[in-house]
């Protein structure tokens, strides 16, 4: 009994020493460090042209604008990571006659700024004309340097360009330069999709109440982000590979916007992310070769399923025998019947490819060229190639030299010799090969010699120039 008691006590240690010893050394899942929020700077561009003076339902369109606005900033008094600014234009001189450069930035872009946007507009007055597309390029200058911030252009008029501008082509120079995302325009009085659909998202308001609720949702999209999920499809079009990494785009301007490895969460779907809902997006998944999916739009509030189509399987290359020739032995990866290298392999590794058919140049003594090599849907396709021998090269004096492999009655240039050492080991494919050779002191063709000898794959030959 006693001796029971000291083996169970025994045994209980030793349980508690592994626990202790798995607990103390196992590998900590690192704590994710979250996404900094991105401050987001809107910049409102108000119309105070004469045409706002214009009755429109209860009021003028400019105090309706006005009061609205006001509203709105009230709302966006206290919220957080977010900066307002304002620009007007048509306010400074009476038309006529035009002035076509009457715009100003009347509130930078700063925190705490919608009390001081409300104080500015109730001073201003409209007396002038719409220069739409100077007052877009001007606002280039309004957002300073920042490596954090969303750039959002929100545009309030009642009419369309006076002064022979061209918004469109501004607005795709702000956006292709990485300066602003896709600006919002909110059209007042009357229906200008016709003039703003190439400017960016417009949304009509005929109406008082068209107006707050575009306003609303303007203001909804720019703060908000949406879901959205990466299916990255097989052969049979299913959903089924994954841990890719990805990079999302924005495709106006070509900036990198996110980059993620794709997961499958907990219930085995693709996981879903958190995107500006802003931004058309030219997605990258890089597999090999990279997989493109381009202009890709984001619905605010609705999650997008995006596409890729990556059916993919793999790749094992292998060395006949167990020596340790293959350590450092590398394969160019082409696509079939191209130049392209898509991949440097290493021998001794897996590697996945998209499904197709690639041509193969194994660096090796000499090269070998492996065409049409089929990579199919979830399967491993496995290169091997023989074992090399070893050539031992004694030159027993210093010299100039090449290695020949001989194959039928052609000999074809595999290597230079060192002329600065008398030996040399090499791993060769097997096969029949020459060396032609000639010591440096000697000042004659004559002195030339010519050796062959046969490489047979796991053994070491040696050869002797000067026997």
């Amino acid at each position: 009994m006693r001796t029971f008691a000291k083996n169970l006590q025994r045994i209980a240690i030793i349980t508690f020493l592994i626990v202790s010893f798995h607990s103390l050394f196992a590998q900590k899942q690192p704590e994710p460090k979250p996404r900094p929020i991105p401050t987001t700077r809107i910049l409102f561009i108000f119309d105070a042209s004469q045409s706002m003076l214009g009755r429109w339902q209860s009021d003028t369109k400019f105090n309706i604008a006005k009061r609205i606005m006001s509203e709105l900033l009230d709302s966006l008094a206290y919220v957080k990571n977010i900066e307002l600014g304002l620009r007007v234009y048509g306010h400074q001189s009476h038309f006529p006659p035009q002035d076509c450069k009457d715009t100003k930035l009347e509130v930078p872009f700063g925190p705490d700024n919608a009390a001081k946007i409300k104080s500015k507009l109730r001073t201003v007055s409209p007396r002038g004309t719409t220069p739409l597309a100077y007052s877009l390029e001007q606002s280039a200058k309004d957002f300073t340097p920042c490596s954090s911030c969303r750039n959002i252009v929100v545009l309030i008029t009642d009419g369309i360009e006076e002064c022979s501008g061209d918004p469109c082509a501004v607005s795709h120079m702000l956006q292709k330069n990485g300066i602003v995302l896709k600006p919002f325009i909110i059209g007042i009085g009357q229906d200008f999709n016709k003039a703003f659909h190439c400017v960016g998202t417009y949304f009509d308001a005929t109406t008082e109440k068209d107006f707050r609720k575009a306003l609303d949702v303007v203001i909804s999209q720019a703060l908000n982000s949406t879901t959205a999920q990466v299916n990255l499809l097989d052969k049979s079009g299913l959903p089924t590979e994954t841990d890719v990494p990805m990079t999302f785009y924005d495709a106006a301007s070509g900036k990198i916007m996110y980059n993620f490895v794709h997961t499958m969460n907990n219930r085995g779907v693709p996981d879903t992310l958190i995107l500006d809902p802003l931004v058309t997006y030219n997605v990258v998944v890089h597999t090999i070769p990279p997989v493109h999916v381009d202009s890709i739009s984001i619905i605010p509030g609705k999650h997008t399923i995006i596409a890729a189509e990556t059916p993919q399987g793999s790749m094992h290359l292998k060395m006949a025998g167990t020596g340790s020739a293959s350590r450092g032995l590398q394969c160019l990866v082409h696509p079939k019947g191209g130049n392209e290298i898509l991949n440097v392999q290493n021998f001794g590794e897996t590697e996945k490819y998209i499904i197709g058919t690639y041509d193969l140049q194994v660096l090796s003594l000499p090269r070998l060229y492996i065409p049409n090599v089929e990579i199919k849907q979830s399967h491993t396709a496995t290169i091997e190639i023989p074992e090399p021998g070893i050539a031992v090269i004694r030159k027993s004096v210093f010299g100039y030299g090449s290695l020949m492999l001989e194959d039928k009655n052609q000999l074809n240039w595999v290597y230079n010799l060192d002329d600065t050492n008398i030996m040399e080991t090499l791993y060769l494919q097997p096969g029949v090969y020459r060396i032609i050779f000639r010591p440096k002191t000697a000042r004659q063709t004559v002195y030339t010699v010519e050796q062959k000898f046969v490489i047979e794959s796991g053994k070491t030959t040696d050869v002797q120039l000067y026997k």
